[in-house]
């Protein structure tokens, strides 16, 4: 890797305060081969899309809002899933560490595997990683292959391994009426995140149709239009399973 490596960021929001501590400098890489009904950011898909930067020139936009991150903040890197475009976030991160940034990656995992060259790779990133923020989207992997068009075993592979080595992880749940919302598989869920070494927290996001707009721009069709958000009762059992106020103490 040079610094000739370029990155493909879909947007950038300069005062995060939902992904991951403090106030965060949030990076929406281009590019997801996942196909989630009910992903929100269908415009990131694109793998082709995006404005190239190179590291030291993201970094160098992201250290212009240092002062405002305080001692718990710093970047995130989202998407689309960043893991796609993992040389760039090797060399972006390894240059964010050196001037003290906390690092964070908000990804689905779905790209993970142990084959190589691609674990290798993972396995330098993080030593530069602070905390990932991972997506479950249903425990179920036929389920999940018919709402997502990929299986969950390698997003469930890492989330094992990054409990295995110990890296930090705030996993999250989208709670979909007809889709995600049955006790069964939150009680699945629930036992498969109990088992897990380095969960710091777990948060249930409520679907909503904040989205759907982006569908009608890009001419996809709006599988879940049928569907409204779950109720509150509903999101509170949700919690209730996942026992999400067991984790509350630990961030």
């Amino acid at each position: 890797m040079t610094e000739t490596t370029k990155g493909y960021v879909h947007s950038i929001e300069s005062f995060g305060s939902l992904d991951g501590p403090g106030i965060r400098f949030v990076i929406f890489m281009q590019g997801c081969r996942m196909r989630c009904e009910f992903c929100h950011n269908p415009d990131t898909w694109n793998m082709g899309g995006g404005t190239p930067y190179t590291p030291q020139e993201l970094l160098d936009k992201a250290l212009d809002y240092k002062e405002y991150w305080g001692e718990d903040g710093g970047i995130t890197v989202s998407g689309g899933e960043p893991l796609l475009q993992i040389d760039f976030l090797i060399e972006f991160f390894k240059l964010a560490k050196a001037e003290g940034v906390h690092l964070s990656i908000d990804t689905c995992g779905q790209p993970f595997t142990y084959d190589e060259p691609f674990f290798g790779r993972f396995e330098e990133l993080m030593t530069y990683t602070d905390l990932i923020l991972m997506d479950i989207k249903h425990i179920d992997n036929d389920i999940h292959k018919k709402y997502t068009m990929h299986p969950n075993t390698a997003i469930l592979d890492m989330a094992n391994y990054l409990s295995d080595v110990g890296i930090p992880m705030w996993l999250r749940h989208v709670l979909v009426p007809e889709r995600s919302d049955y006790d069964e598989h939150l009680h699945r869920l629930s036992d498969f995140i109990s088992q897990l070494k380095s969960v710091e927290k777990v948060e249930v996001l409520p679907y909503h149709k904040l989205g759907v707009y982006k569908y009608e721009e890009l001419g996809i069709p709006y599988k879940l239009k049928d569907i409204d958000p779950p109720t509150a009762e509903r999101v509170a059992n949700a919690n209730r399973i996942l026992q999400t106020d067991k984790y509350k103490s630990l961030v």
